[in-house]
């Protein structure tokens, strides 16, 4: 684990958002190379990367405000602080925190009002889905502006997007967060005193303080980094040569990562929100999936793809 990755100039680059933007270049590259291959403005897809990373962002941090379960902790942070309980002990509270203890309560609360907080996406809170849609729209309204082939891009994205991913998730893990169940096997992780693992097992009564050693867990995050990779092989390589109408790779992008991260959220034991029994990422992930079956077909049937050859490169290219 390693929140911060390096400094310079005294300022922090923390790893999470170094890696994202890693993973941003790198899809953008290989997004404007794709586009010059297809004989397409590649401008537009550097205009269309800087837009789906400012609205990712946004996205990303507003589902996680509205839906991940702190949406009164941050209205509190507002109001009324002593509402917002931090499980720290009390000398963590005081030294560390700079919190207020509540002796009666033996709970920590804030100790200023931080009406801004919510805001503060750079202290951590995004999610994925939230980015991906708020992504989602500004691309629709970008490329139908600049008029460049919406569901053409769409498939450029659906194998650029996992790689950019992959590099994400491996932020996440040296950042912390996004951990999983406790296991015994060999795959297991140990994240250090004060992580956000100990942090939550010492909530669940599985640690005697956060100072402590998380329990070894899940590495969820290499798993979802190790699966992103295998879709983003499976688009580029098997369905995009293959593809026979303009979206399927985008579409088959959609329901490949929907099902591993359905299952992948079984694994993981970070807060997050959650309704029926379902995280917030698994309800999404199905009803994300239920529409690109839908658009599947729709769009199958509007190519009159059932005799169609293959939509290789060159055709796409206008190349015979």
């Amino acid at each position: 684990m390693r929140p911060e990755l390096f400094r310079f100039l005294d300022v922090s680059f923390p790893s999470y958002f170094v890696l994202l933007l890693t993973g941003f270049l790198f899809a953008t590259t290989l997004g404007v190379l794709w586009a010059r291959r297809i004989g397409e403005d590649p401008d537009v897809i550097v205009d269309l990367g800087l837009s789906t990373l400012l609205m990712g962002v946004v996205g990303a941090r507003l589902l996680h405000v509205l839906a991940d379960g702190y949406f009164w902790d941050y209205v509190h942070l507002c109001t009324d602080p002593s509402l917002v309980n931090a499980p720290y002990s009390q000398a963590d509270c005081l030294k560390d925190y700079g919190g207020v203890w509540d002796a009666a309560r033996q709970l920590c609360h804030p100790a200023e009002r931080d009406c801004l907080r919510w805001a503060k996406f750079w202290e951590g809170g995004l999610t994925y889905y939230g980015g991906f849609l708020g992504a989602a729209v500004s691309s629709w309204y970008l490329l139908k502006k600049d008029k460049f082939p919406f569901w053409r891009a769409a498939d450029m994205a659906g194998f650029v997007v996992p790689l950019g991913l992959a590099f994400g998730r491996m932020g996440c893990l040296l950042a912390g967060c996004c951990f999983g169940l406790p296991t015994g096997s060999s795959l297991g992780l140990v994240f250090p005193g004060r992580s956000p693992a100990s942090e939550s097992q010492f909530k669940a009564g599985q640690l005697a303080n956060m100072r402590l050693p998380s329990l070894p867990v899940h590495p969820t995050q290499i798993y979802e980094s190790a699966a992103s990779l295998a879709i983003a092989a499976v688009c580029l390589l098997y369905i995009h040569p293959r593809k026979r109408y303009d979206g399927q790779v985008f579409l088959s992008f959609v329901v490949l990562y929907a099902t591993a991260r359905f299952l992948l959220e079984i694994l993981r034991r970070d807060d997050r929100g959650e309704f029926l029994g379902l995280s917030t990422s698994q309800i999404i992930g199905a009803l994300l999936a239920g529409a690109a079956v839908v658009l599947h077909r729709y769009l199958r049937s509007r190519s009159g793809s059932a005799g169609a050859r293959p939509l290789g490169p060159e055709r796409e290219a206008g190349v015979s």
